[in-house]
C-alpha cells in the first residue's frame, strides 16, 4: 500500500463529499448543468446549507472512526459509539434519520442498533458506507478476510441490517485491492464470495459489469444501489475528476454516492489525481469536538498515520 494511494482514498472521499452536498436530492445530471467543462474550476461551489468545501456527516463520521483506530491502536467499539453519540448530541448540520435515531436512543453500543432495527425493519441506509475510507485503510494491511470482519461491526454500531454490513466489507475490500495497486473490478467475484449468502445476489447485481443506475429499484440512500452507483461510476471513468461528476450527475444522496466514488477512484488513481482547486478549499467541521475544523493538511496526516 502506497501512502499516495492511502491519502487519495481519504481525501477523495473527503473531496467527493463536499462537492456532492449542494446537489443533494436534485436532478440528474444538475452538475454537469452547472459545470459543463471538466477542470474549469468553480466546483467547490457550497449551496444547500454548505459552505464551499466544506464536508458533510459523511467524512465527520469517517474521521471520528479514524481517530479512534489512532487513538486506540485498534478497533474499540464502544469508544468508536461514544464518540459518535458525543457528535450527534453536538447538532451537526446534517445526520441520517437512521443513524440519529440510534445514537440518541440511549440505549448500549452494542444493542441500540439492533434494537431499532428490531423496532423498525429498516436498517440498510447507506450512512455505515459512506464512513468507510479511514477503517479501509487502517486495515488493509491485513488482508481480505480481516478488513472484512473490521468493516462489519464498525457498520453495525448504527446500522441493524446486515445488508449494510455486507456493503461496507465489500467496500473496504475493493479499496484494499486498490490500495495495494490492483484493479478492484477485477476483485469483485472474489470479493462476493466471502459475502454472506443471504445478501451476495443483491449485491452481485448491482456490482455486475452490465449494471446501470437507471436499473436500481431502490433510492441511492440504500446501501446496495449506493455501492454499485460508486463502482459503475469507477468502472465507467478514466479519471478521478470523472469518476466523481459522474457520480454527482446520478442525482439523489448525491454527497455519499460522490463520497464512495471518491474513497474509490481516490485509491485507484492516487492523491496526485485529485484536482487542487479541490483539495484548498475542503474543510470538515467536527461537531462536539471543541469547534475543531480539519483540512486537508490535518485529513492527510490522518490518513499518513492510518496508513502507517
Amino acid at each position: 500500500m502506497t501512502t499516495a494511494r492511502a491519502i487519495g482514498a481519504i481525501l477523495g472521499s473527503a473531496v467527493g463529499d463536499a462537492l456532492g452536498a449542494p446537489f443533494e436530492f436534485g436532478p440528474e445530471g444538475a452538475f454537469t448543468e452547472r459545470f459543463p467543462t471538466p477542470g474549469h474550476g468553480g466546483e467547490m461551489c457550497g449551496g444547500g446549507g454548505w459552505d464551499p468545501g466544506e464536508a458533510t456527516d459523511d467524512t465527520q463520521m469517517a474521521v471520528l472512526v479514524g481517530e479512534s483506530l489512532i487513538d486506540h491502536a485498534g478497533l474499540e467499539l464502544p469508544d468508536v459509539f461514544s464518540r459518535f453519540r458525543r457528535w450527534a448530541a453536538a447538532d451537526p448540520k446534517d445526520i441520517g434519520l437512521q443513524t440519529e435515531a440510534v445514537l440518541t436512543s440511549g440505549d448500549p453500543w452494542d444493542l441500540a442498533a439492533a434494537i431499532h432495527f428490531q423496532e423498525n425493519q429498516r436498517a440498510a441506509g447507506n450512512g455505515s458506507l459512506m464512513r468507510a475510507a479511514t477503517s479501509a485503510v487502517y486495515f488493509a494491511p491485513h488482508g481480505r478476510s480481516a478488513t472484512m470482519a473490521a468493516a462489519r461491526p464498525i457498520a453495525a454500531l448504527t446500522h441493524g441490517d446486515r445488508a449494510a454490513w455486507e456493503g461496507t466489507a465489500i467496500l473496504h475490500e475493493l479499496i484494499r485491492v486498490a490500495l495495494e495497486g490492483h484493479d478492484p473490478l477485477t476483485a469483485i467475484p472474489e470479493t462476493l464470495t466471502a459475502t454472506h449468502p443471504d445478501h451476495r445476489p443483491r449485491y452481485a447485481t448491482v456490482l455486475a459489469p452490465d449494471w446501470h443506475p437507471d436499473q436500481a429499484t431502490e433510492f441511492n440512500g440504500a446501501v446496495w444501489p449506493c455501492l454499485g452507483s460508486a463502482v459503475w461510476a469507477l468502472r465507467t471513468t478514466g479519471s478521478y475528476e470523472d469518476a466523481v461528476r459522474a457520480a454527482i450527475d446520478l442525482g439523489g444522496d448525491t454527497d455519499t454516492v460522490a463520497a464512495v466514488t471518491g474513497a474509490l477512484a481516490g485509491a485507484v488513481h492516487g492523491v496526485d489525481a485529485i484536482p487542487a482547486r479541490w483539495t484548498e478549499p475542503l474543510h470538515v467541521p467536527l461537531p462536539g469536538s471543541g469547534g475543531r475544523i480539519l483540512r486537508t493538511a490535518e485529513l492527510t496526516a490522518l490518513a499518513s498515520r492510518l496508513a502507517s
